[in-house]
Parts: C-alpha cells; sequence; structure tokens
C-alpha cells in the first residue's frame, strides 16, 4: 500500500515555515472547523523546516480551570518539560508564568481548543495572558519561543481576539484561517490510494468534502477504493468503525436543545424557509409559540453549521431566504446516515446500508451542483480551463419554476455562462430545452445580459460521445467531471 503523505496546504506551509524561521517571538493563531487538520498541518510545518526547538502541546478540555491546569501537567510531564525550571502550576496565574516561561526559554507553546478559554471563569486567565504576550513582545527579538493558538469554534475565536474589549485584542502577530482542502488536492489523494473517476469523486467528496481526516481514515482502513457499500460498511456501520460516533462527538455535542432538531430539519430540506423551519419544529414540541430566530441565529454566525441565502439579485437586507446546512459531512450524516447508523442493533446491516447509500446518492445531485461551482472558481484561479471568472452569480430563484445551477461571468469579455447540472446524463438530455427556458426567464430579469455572448452548459459527472453529441446539437457544451478536473494540480 502506498503511503500516506501530506496534501495541499502549501501557502499555510510557506507562511508558517516564514513565521518559524523568523528566529523570534511570536503569537500565531489558527482557526478552522473540527477535524480540518490545524494539528497536523502544525506538526508537518515543523518538521519540514527541521525546527530544532522544543515543542510543548496541549489539548484544553472543556471543563472547568482545575480540569484545565490538570491537563496542561499532564502534557508537561508527556513533553517531558524539567519541572525544576517549569514548575507545574496549581492555579491559573501560575500556568500563565509557566507558558511564559517557557517561551521566553525557547518553547513552541501550541494550545489546541483555544477557544475554550472564552468561557465564564476565564476572564482572569486571559487577561494575565495579555500581559504575558505584552512582556514577550516587547523582548520580542530576545525571545526565541513563541505561542500558537488552535481553535475550532469561529465566534468563540473572535471573541477572544477581535472583539475590542477582549484582553487579547490586536496581539496576534499571524492569523491563519484554516478551510477544506481545494479539489486538487482531494484528486491527489484519489489519484494515490483509489482511482479519482467522477463518480468516486462525486461520492467521497459529497461525505467528506475538503476533510483530509476522514480520507485518512478510509485509507488506514483499506476502502478507500472500495466499493461504495463496503466502504459505508467499514467507516460508519461496524462496531469500531472511525466516523460511527464522529458527528456525536465533534459537532453536535457543542449543541443544546432545539439547535440539533433545527440542524436536522435544514440538512434533510435543504433550501427550506423560516415558516417551514418553524411549522416543523412547532409539530414536533407541540408548542404553536415555538420561536427558532435564535437558534438559526447561533447555528449561522457562531458554529457556520448553516448559511442563508437569499433570493438572486435580492438586496442583502431581505427578509425572504433559505437554508442550507454549509458541511458536506453533517448533512450527509444528519439526512442520510444517522437514522441507519442508530438501528444497527435491531435491523440487517447490508438493509441499513443500502438504505444510507440510496439517500445520499439524492444528495449528490445538490453536491455537484456545489463541486462544479467549485471547480470553476479554482480553474479559474490556476489559468485553465476555457471560462475565466470574475464573477459567480449565486442564491435561489424566487421566481416560479427558474432553476439555475451555476451562473458564470466573464465582466472583461462580456461572457456569460449558464450551466445545469444533472447526476444522471439521461436527465440533463431531458431538460435541455426547459433549461433554455430558465435562462430567458433570468434574461428577462437582467436584460443587459442580453447583449453579451450567451453559452449553455450540461454537467454531469461522466458523459459519453453519444450525449456529448446531442447536447452540442442544442448549442450547449458538455462538460464531465473529467473535463472540469483536467490539468488540475
Amino acid at each position: 500500500m502506498k503511503p500516506w503523505r501530506f496534501y495541499g496546504r502549501n501557502g499555510q506551509l510557506e507562511t508558517l515555515a516564514a513565521i518559524l524561521g523568523r528566529g523570534r517571538w511570536f503569537f500565531a493563531k489558527v482557526s478552522g472547523r473540527r477535524r480540518i487538520g490545524k494539528t497536523t498541518l502544525i506538526q508537518h510545518a515543523l518538521q519540514a523546516v527541521g525546527s530544532k526547538q522544543s515543542v510543548f502541546y496541549v489539548q484544553i478540555p472543556d471543563s472547568e480551570p482545575a480540569g484545565v491546569i490538570s491537563a496542561v501537567n499532564d502534557a508537561l510531564e508527556t513533553f517531558c518539560v524539567p519541572v525544576d525550571l517549569h514548575p507545574r502550576p496549581t492555579d491559573v496565574a501560575q500556568l500563565v508564568k509557566t507558558f511564559e516561561a517557557m517561551a521566553e526559554a525557547g518553547y513552541i507553546l501550541v494550545l489546541d481548543e483555544f477557544q475554550y478559554f472564552n468561557r465564564r471563569g476565564y476572564e482572569g486567565f486571559c487577561s494575565l495572558l495579555q500581559g504575558a504576550v505584552d512582556r514577550l513582545a516587547a523582548k520580542a527579538a530576545r525571545v526565541k519561543g513563541g505561542l500558537m493558538v488552535l481553535g475550532s469554534i469561529y465566534t468563540e475565536m473572535m471573541a477572544l481576539f477581535d472583539d475590542r474589549t477582549a484582553p487579547l485584542y490586536n496581539r496576534v502577530t499571524d492569523d491563519i484561517e484554516l478551510t477544506h482542502l481545494d479539489i486538487a488536492s482531494v484528486l491527489a489523494i484519489l489519484r494515490d490510494h483509489a482511482d479519482a473517476s467522477p463518480r468516486r469523486l462525486l461520492f467521497l467528496w459529497n461525505l467528506f468534502e475538503g476533510v483530509p481526516k476522514f480520507y485518512r481514515d478510509c485509507y488506514e482502513q483499506e476502502v478507500l477504493g472500495a466499493d461504495r457499500p463496503a466502504l459505508l460498511q467499514r467507516i460508519f456501520f461496524g462496531s469500531s468503525s472511525p466516523l460511527r460516533t464522529e458527528a456525536d462527538n465533534w459537532f453536535l455535542r457543542e449543541l443544546r436543545g432545539r439547535y440539533d432538531v433545527v440542524l436536522k430539519y435544514v440538512a434533510r430540506n435543504p433550501g427550506c424557509m423560516h415558516h417551514e423551519l418553524v411549522q416543523a419544529i412547532r409539530s414536533v414540541n407541540g408548542s404553536p409559540d415555538t420561536q427558532i430566530g435564535g437558534y438559526l441565529q447561533t447555528l449561522i454566525d457562531k458554529f457556520r453549521l448553516v448559511v442563508r441565502k437569499l433570493p438572486v439579485f435580492a438586496r442583502p437586507e431581505a427578509k425572504k431566504g433559505r437554508y442550507y446546512v454549509t458541511d458536506n459531512f453533517l448533512r450527509s450524516w444528519l439526512a442520510a446516515l444517522a437514522n441507519p447508523v442508530s438501528a444497527i442493533a435491531f435491523r440487517p446491516v447490508a438493509q441499513l446500508v443500502q438504505e444510507a447509500d440510496q439517500k445520499l446518492e439524492v444528495a449528490e445531485g445538490g453536491a455537484l451542483e456545489k463541486l462544479t461551482g467549485q471547480l470553476y472558481e479554482e480553474r479559474s484561479r490556476s489559468g485553465i480551463g476555457d471560462f475565466p471568472l470574475t464573477q459567480r452569480i449565486q442564491g435561489f430563484w424566487d421566481k416560479s419554476g427558474t432553476e439555475i445551477d451555476l451562473v458564470a461571468v466573464n465582466e472583461a469579455q462580456k461572457t456569460i455562462r449558464f450551466g445545469s447540472c444533472k447526476r444522471a446524463p439521461s436527465r440533463l438530455l431531458a431538460d435541455v430545452n426547459d433549461f433554455k427556458g430558465h435562462v430567458e426567464r433570468f434574461l428577462q430579469a437582467k436584460p443587459k445580459y442580453r447583449a453579451w455572448k450567451i453559452q449553455y452548459a450540461g454537467i454531469a459527472p461522466d458523459l459519453d460521445r453519444g450525449q456529448r453529441k446531442i447536447l452540442r446539437r442544442h448549442d450547449v457544451i458538455a462538460q464531465d467531471l473529467r473535463d472540469l478536473t483536467k490539468n488540475l494540480k
């Protein structure tokens, strides 16, 4: 089996190499969703630059200060930090003093899940850390160590570092936000360990998007190249399956009460509207005066698990909106996998896997639209392909019957391309005339584009020669995932 290697993140690695190469004090913040690879990135960066500095890593628990101090002391023992040079802290003040002394001594300190210091009871810690950071910054050239803080809850990290009233405001020297691996990196994983066929790319990207840890789980279980049922059964349905409890442990444990009910409904009804959500929640709890605005806002702003999309061309303050789960893995789990996995003890596993797979196939229609949009953007950034983007028009279509999956704009060349994405090529061919009718309604709403060069694209995971010929006869550019991933590196 070919060894696993580090994929993507070239820009972030260069940034970290520059930070570590300064040879002076730094205070770096690295943020991103759970499992996105923050800790692995730091490890790889330290290995890549061949740093000989001592490293100290601790994952901050979501607990009272005594629990945090206990976790730090355990980590000090694990990393063999000399007790005579760095006495073990017994309270928050001593904890900050220990961190400051270790940084002065040349340690690179990595504090994971740092957002938990935004909890009530840690105000004193943050103020004391501010003082330590300011003292270290004042003698930065003589301090060879540094502090890296990693966090996975967006608004709590914002509250700690970007709120003007927060003690740590404006103290960070470097800020890195880690997002999903780009599609080129996902393709590199598949080429190394499975196959990069269109159907496999769509299946795995719909499940895992750009989370490297999930692809590695499949690799370590030796099913990254297996058929769909075998991969699903091994990764989700076995007693030792690595992702069987992933959503509960790393997403949903942060949520309480109606948050998970709202999230589940949005995942299973993508594009639902506010009144539909209210009605669904009321039917669950039996209360006629249920209010969910606060729950939705928390899921959107704090956890960034839900996004509210506006109608195409609507003003930002428009009231009408539709809601979608942003994370592919969480959406796939809630919409297709959670219920079958919960029934393992009572029904044949093969039937449950089949049910989950059928639901995932339905979800892949929407995933293809999202994947296509990202591929257009990546190809444009890389300077490859036949359509350099200046803008994508996004949102949902509130006009009756209008549905256009991709609207790509090139202002410089006065060209606009409309795309129809269908998981089944047969549907793509059957809907060609309807698709052009949707475009006509768009042009009626925005007549300025009539003077532009108008293009039509028909997009499916794979298209054979005969299907391409039919599309060309209708003046539609035929594109499948092989076309859209060609030369993407």
